[in-house]
Formats: structure tokens, C-alpha cells, sequence
């Protein structure tokens, strides 16, 4: 089979990190190759200099045996080098279509053949199912429809090459599967795919070949089909890691959280929840189980005391919340894990052990007679970078340097440090890779095994299988229904969470439109 891409002895040097070093990989035409790694491993770097978006420091790119530079994503594109990102490069108020053709040099220029370019986003869309509409606005897309927008960029540029970066870090399970459809066909019309993840199970699936990296270089190449989950973490993390968990068996406590009758209005004024009921004891782990975009945000947004809620009432450890006070609500002992962790867990210029501190700042150790501890905010700092595995050159960079894995990793301990009696845990393990994601549910036990109630939100239905005592369906801001993870039924949860209700008596029903 013809060589497409061959990559020697790729060198590259961060400040205080060598983030690549000396990796060769060959990469085979029409294969879906998996670069899996822990966060930090240099997977996202590699590519960055393969689409130019880096220069490496020493080494050399051969493309179908011809040694090329790529010094730009321009000169990568005109290679057929395409490149969708973790995190989406797409203008909300423009189209499809004009989105697509941003950049791209036009038959008529200086005028724009809008109807000529949407044509051409049809056809491309029709060839390889990616079923979006090209004068549609980019802010009414789904994200799963967004990142397909992003494919169609790269295939109207001719790409032959397709990176793909996290490429199921935001999507839904049932987004993920048309992602995986997509896939296929292209690899079916000639295509080669370069899906960068840290997913387990979605590479075994999707995958021809992996390439495994830790801490910068190769530790091998295999075939999917001569592997397993268990050998690929194996190699990730360089030890034994536990995909599964055995839950000591609790006894739960006092409530520590109970929402009831809660309804309240989204940021567009419509009911994004509708008489949501639920209760969270110390001692246990609380599942929510939905597709993402159910009113899961709005749930956490209501117990934090973030948004108003129009009837109801919620109560931390018998107590009625205030609105607007989540100052209040912190100090009580509740700590949140957010959903977006660059808008809400973050401030990106901050350093890392200023981020660490922001929510005991004021409080001892770390200020004694209105003077800051620095020997105080250091040592818990170092001690959090440590505990918790944070890839970082010091305590002074700046979060917003991190890789967003590592990124996760400074909330995490700054939230968990807190030894909090309520934890809201929105998606605790989104973007980790499997040796973080296996430390941060084994933390997750250790605080309910502490004591504390744990109220967990994640659209990934094993995760919450997997740790939680109880877990509850989110649809269109409803509980659907509520199970026992021990006796849980798969049927039925896949039935709830597309809008079909379970009944006391066990019988289900769909939900009135």
C-alpha cells in the first residue's frame, strides 16, 4: 500500500519542555490512524507541525516519498493537508457556505458566486453524508453539525489528509455515531484519516492502526485488531490502569441536596426545566444521565444560584438557597466542577497557583493578617501539581498555556481540595485521557466514601455506570426516570433519553409533544 505520509525524527521544543522528541511514524493512504496519548504526550503538537501550524526543530515530513516543508496551513492545504480542531474555527453569524469559502480564492473574485459555492458544499455533503444545509447560520447548528461544517471546509480544499483533533470531545453519543458514518465514507472514497484521542473504546472502533505516545516519543505501533482496551492503556500510561471499579458498599446519609419542583427559563426565555425533583445524600454518587443540551447547565446553573428559577425550591443540607448568592452557597460547602472550564472554571491569565487559590484566597493558610502566605500558596500549589499530575514547566505559567487536559486538572484540585460535603460534577473527565480519567473517578469515590453527596452530570452513560449509586434520565428538562445503577437496564435508559418516560409501575410511555 502507497506510503501517504512519513514523519522522521520530528523534534520540537517548548520552553522547559520537549513536547516532541524524535517521533517517526508512517501513516498508510485510505487507513483511519489513531495518535493516542495521555494529555501532554505531544499528539496535538506533532500534528500542529504537520499542518504547519509549528516548524519543527529538527526532522522531516515525506509526503508519498517526496520530502516537502510546510511552514503554513496555507502551504499544508495546498499539499491536501486538511485540519478540524478541537475547539471550532467558525465565524457564528456567518453560513455554511460562507464560512466555508473564508479564505479560498474564488473563480470570479472580486465578487463572491454565493449560489456557485453552496452548489459545491451540496455536492460535497451528498458525497460523503455529512447532511448539513449550506445556508444555514452557524450559531442554530448543532456542535455535532458544526464540526461537519469544518469537514466540509477541508474536503471544498481538496484535502486527501484529514486531522482530526479530539474529534468526539463535544459530540453526543448519537453524534459521535454519524461522525464514525462520515468516516467510513471518506476512508471508502480514498481518503486518510489521523484521529487524535485519548478514547479508548472510539479508537478500537474506528481505527485501523494506533500509534501510541507518552511524555513526547513512540512507544509503538499497532493493529486495532491485535490489540485490546486494556493493552492501549497499558502502553498510554505506562502501568496497569483500572477500567472498571469496584464501589464499596454505603450506607447514605442525611441529604445533603434536594431540588423540588424546580422549573425555570433558559438565556432565550424559553422552559429549559420543568419540574425538576431530585435529591442527593452524604454518602452517595447521583447520576444524570442525557444527551447534552437537556437543561443539565440550567440544573447546575439553579443550585449554584446562577439563574432564577420560577417555581420551586432548593435546599443545601435543609436550607433554602438564595438566589444570586453563590458566594454564600460555596461557603456552605459546595464545590462545582463546570461544564466549560475556560468560561467558568478559569481565568486564563492567571497562574496556575492563582487559579488553585480563587476560592480560599481570603482564608488560612494562605492570608494571615491581610498579607498573602507565598510560602503557604507555594507549597499547596506544588502539592496539587503533584497530587493531581498537572503537566505544567512551574506554578507560575499561565493556565491559558496548558493543554486543556491539564487545564481540567487545576479545577479538579482546586474543587476536590476543598473537602466539600455537596459536589456538582459537570462533566468531570471531558477531555482527559484514560490514566487521568481513571484518577479522577477513583477521587470521586474516595469523596463519596468520605462522606459527600455528589451530584454528577455526564453525556457519558458508562462513566456514570460506572461510579454512581443512583442515576436519573435529563430530557428536555424533565426526569424521564430513576434507577439503581446495580439493576440498571440499558434498554430502557437508551429509551429515556430520546423522550420516552418510565412509570412507577416499571411500564414506559412517550413523553406528549
Amino acid at each position: 500500500m502507497e506510503n501517504t505520509i512519513r514523519l522522521e525524527n520530528i523534534v520540537k521544543h517548548f520552553p522547559g519542555v520537549c513536547a516532541n522528541d524524535h517521533i517517526s511514524l508512517t501513516i498508510k493512504k485510505g487507513e483511519v490512524h489513531a495518535l493516542l496519548g495521555e494529555n501532554g504526550a505531544g499528539k496535538t503538537t506533532l500534528m500542529n507541525v504537520l499542518y504547519g501550524l509549528l516548524c519543527p526543530d529538527f526532522g522531516q515530513i515525506f509526503l508519498n516519498g517526496e520530502a516537502v516543508e510546510i511552514r503554513s496551513p496555507k502551504e499544508a492545504i495546498e499539499h491536501g493537508i486538511g485540519m478540524v480542531h478541537q475547539h471550532f474555527m467558525l465565524i457564528p453569524v456567518f453560513t455554511v457556505t460562507e464560512n466555508v469559502v473564508l479564505g479560498e480564492d474564488m473563480p470570479r473574485e472580486p465578487l463572491l458566486d454565493i449560489q456557485q459555492a453552496e452548489q459545491r458544499v451540496k455536492e460535497i455533503s451528498h458525497t460523503y453524508g455529512l447532511d448539513v444545509d449550506p445556508k444555514s447560520k452557524v450559531w442554530h447548528l448543532s456542535v455535532g453539525a458544526q464540526q461537519r461544517v469544518e469537514i466540509i471546509k477541508a474536503l471544498y480544499r481538496n484535502a486527501k489528509i484529514l486531522i482530526l483533533d479530539e474529534p468526539t470531545a463535544v459530540l453526543t453519543p448519537s453524534e459521535v455515531d454519524i461522525l464514525f458514518k462520515v468516516l467510513r465514507k471518506l476512508v471508502e472514497e480514498g481518503l486518510t484519516v489521523i484521529f487524535i484521542s485519548h478514547k479508548l473504546q472510539e479508537v478500537m472502533e474506528i481505527c485501523d492502526r494506533v500509534t501510541v505516545l507518552r511524555n513526547g516519543r513512540v512507544v509503538d505501533t499497532v493493529e486495532t485488531s491485535e490489540t485490546n482496551q486494556s493493552e492501549l492503556a497499558r502502553m498510554m500510561v505506562g502501568r496497569e490502569v483500572f477500567l472498571q471499579f469496584d464501589k464499596e458498599k454505603m450506607t447514605a446519609g442525611e441529604k445533603v441536596l434536594e431540588v423540588k419542583g424546580v422549573s425555570a427559563l433558559s438565556d432565550r426565555g424559553v422552559a429549559a426545566l420543568q419540574n425538576i425533583s431530585l435529591d442527593v445524600h452524604c454518602g452517595e454518587i447521583v447520576g444524570i444521565a442525557g444527551v447534552d443540551g437537556n437543561g443539565q447547565c440550567e440544573l447546575v446553573d439553579a443550585i449554584m444560584g446562577l439563574r432564577k428559577i420560577d417555581r420551586g425550591s432548593i435546599l443545601i443540607k435543609g436550607k433554602k438557597i438564595k438566589e444570586n448568592n453563590t458566594r454564600e452557597i460555596i461557603q456552605r460547602g459546595v464545590s462545582c466542577i463546570p461544564f466549560d472550564r475556560h468560561a467558568e472554571g478559569l481565568v486564563k491569565s492567571f497562574s496556575l497557583s492563582e487559579v488553585l487559590m480563587l476560592k480560599e484566597w481570603n482564608n488560612l493558610p494562605f492570608t494571615r493578617h491581610y498579607l498573602f502566605d507565598f510560602n503557604a500558596i507555594r507549597s499547596f500549589s506544588e502539592g496539587m501539581v503533584r497530587e493531581y499530575d498537572i503537566r505544567a514547566p512551574g506554578i507560575e505559567v499561565k493556565t491559558g498555556n496548558l493543554s486543556g487536559g491539564n487545564q481540567q486538572k487545576v479545577v479538579l484540585a482546586r474543587e476536590l481540595s476543598r473537602k466539600p460535603d455537596l459536589i456538582i460534577a459537570g462533566q468531570p473527565t471531558r477531555g482527559l485521557d484514560v490514566g487521568a480519567t481513571e484518577y479522577v473517578r477513583q477521587r470521586l469515590l474516595a469523596e463519596r466514601a468520605r462522606g459527600a453527596g455528589i451530584l454528577l452530570i455526564s453525556t457519558e452513560l458508562e462513566e456514570i455506570l460506572s461510579i454512581s449509586d443512583r442515576l436519573l434520565v435529563i430530557y428536555e428538562g424533565q426526569i424521564m426516570g430513576e434507577m439503581f445503577t446495580a439493576n440498571a437496564d440499558l434498554h430502557d435508559i437508551g429509551l429515556m433519553m430520546a423522550g420516552v418516560k418510565r412509570q412507577p409501575d416499571g411500564q414506559i410511555k412517550e413523553m406528549p409533544v
